[in-house]
């Protein structure tokens, strides 16, 4: 799976990269022909200091795209719910598609 991250007007460290990695990796026990995602790493601040983190990821599969999109206070917490997002889609997806 080829995944992008894009993080939006600051530098990911490759740690942060490399979790947010292993997490999507774990989606293609779900679903393995998932073909990409993108994912948007932004600090939310609303005129005042940084206090949120907010995580979207779409997922490119045969005939749809996934999309989920969390905000927490780290990255790796919206990272994990963006997941979690992802796999109840992916399973309701694979049910669909063998429904027909």
């Amino acid at each position: 799976m080829q995944v992008q991250i894009n993080a939006v007007h600051f530098t990911a460290d490759s740690k942060l990269e490399e979790y947010i990695q292993q997490r999507l990796e774990k989606l293609t026990t779900f679903y393995d022909k998932i073909q990409g995602a993108e994912v948007y790493l932004k600090l939310e601040n609303e005129g005042g200091p940084v206090r949120d983190k907010v995580v979207e990821i779409k997922l490119t599969v045969p005939g749809a795209i996934l999309f989920a999109k969390e905000t927490d206070r780290t990255f790796e917490k919206a990272a994990d719910d963006v997941a979690e997002d992802l796999r109840s889609q992916l399973v309701k997806y694979k049910d669909k598609i063998r429904a027909k």
